[in-house]
């Protein structure tokens, strides 16, 4: 490594992930804050300004994915891409960077203009091609706030069908659900209830995140953007805002209402029996091509990797946690290696691109850096 720290970015629309590497290419920091980019670019700023002062390493190389890119406030993708990465040439300066554009390997940032397409969303390919070099078969999955990757993988190589994201969701290879922000009238549109099927009002009153918080399977650190109503994220709201989406009111204020919260588990239950159904359908569509055998693992990676655990049982197959690809040491930042897949996997990539040869100097101008 040319540099005493190497750190891979992955700027999402919702949350910002940074992973940073030590001179001996160990995970050092994982780091994920929220970043409601849809808001405008100090947003972005904001959120980088705040991860590197965490971080607080020197002399570091750095490299950058992106899906934030979509957010609505750019007209389009390739004004996405040029304006994020504007962002990251302003905060770095003359730092050497690199930017992830798919199969076209990492770039330098005045090369990103003519290969937009390619940086844009390509974050899964980084972790599944980790991945598909550390293994010999199998299912990467990655399972986060917003949206699931499906990627096959066998003798070192990803066998992806799509590299858009209109592309592969018309491949079950992106599908837009996760385990946080995706509200719960995107996941069915009835529940049962006294007696009865209920339908859903078409609301965004409650998301998985409530789901998982009354189920126990969400850790409490994921959660981290406000809820649905802006209120507590306590089990008794979680429980109220579910209840909303029926026609249901109940404060949970009494002990009596708490003796209630059994249904609302149930329903939260049967929910997240919906979603994971999803994405078992999906899984059907890479298990029935033949790429790998009957006891090809299941790699799961994100904040709901749970559901990944969960699939594997179900399907009778292996469970192979990303993180389990590093040494058992401690990292700084507060999150797991799994949760932030894409941003270790981009500083472990860039950091041989960088012990190669040192990169092209880059035009500030090329992209709209003034």
């Amino acid at each position: 490594m040319l540099h005493e720290h190497v750190v891979g970015w992955d700027l999402g629309g919702a949350h910002v992930k940074a992973a940073s590497l030590n001179v001996d290419g160990a995970v050092q920091h994982v780091i994920q804050r929220p970043c409601p980019l849809w808001r405008g670019l100090p947003q972005l700023r904001i959120t980088l300004r705040s991860m590197l002062e965490d971080m607080q390493i020197e002399r570091a190389a750095h490299a950058v994915t992106m899906t934030g890119e979509l957010v609505d406030i750019f007209p389009d993708r390739t004004h996405g891409v040029s304006e994020l990465l504007g962002v990251m040439v302003q905060q770095f300066g003359e730092t050497p960077l690199l930017v992830y554009a798919g199969r076209n390997g990492f770039v330098s940032p005045g090369s990103v203009a003519a290969q937009a397409a390619q940086v844009a969303s390509a974050n899964w390919l980084a972790a599944a091609t980790l991945v598909a070099n550390r293994m010999s078969e199998g299912l990467y999955i990655d399972v986060g706030s917003t949206t699931t990757d499906i990627v096959s993988f066998s003798h070192g190589k990803v066998h992806a069908r799509g590299f858009t994201d209109h592309a592969r969701l018309t491949q079950d290879e992106l599908i837009y659900t996760g385990v946080t922000r995706t509200p719960v009238m995107a996941i069915t549109d009835h529940a049962a209830s006294a007696g009865g099927w209920t339908s859903l009002m078409a609301e965004q009153f409650a998301t998985m995140a409530d789901v998982y918080r009354l189920t126990g399977d969400l850790p409490a650190y994921a959660d981290t953007l406000p809820s649905a109503d802006g209120g507590d994220k306590t089990e008794a709201a979680s429980a109220r805002r579910l209840a909303r989406m029926l026609g249901v009111d109940t404060s949970m204020a009494t002990e009596q209402d708490a003796a209630d919260n059994d249904d609302w588990v149930r329903v939260a239950e049967y929910i997240a029996e919906c979603q994971l159904m999803r994405l078992r359908t999906a899984l059907e569509t890479h298990l029935s091509r033949g790429v790998f055998g009957a006891r090809a693992p299941l790699v799961g990676a994100g904040i709901g990797r749970f559901l990944v655990r969960a699939l594997a049982v179900r399907l009778q197959r292996p469970f192979v946690d990303f993180g389990t690809f590093f040494p058992p040491e401690p990292v700084a930042g507060g999150a797991a290696i799994a949760d932030c897949a894409p941003a270790v996997a981009i500083a472990l990539l860039a950091s041989n691109e960088f012990a190669v040869k040192q990169r092209e100097p880059y035009d500030r101008a090329e992209v709209g850096v003034e």
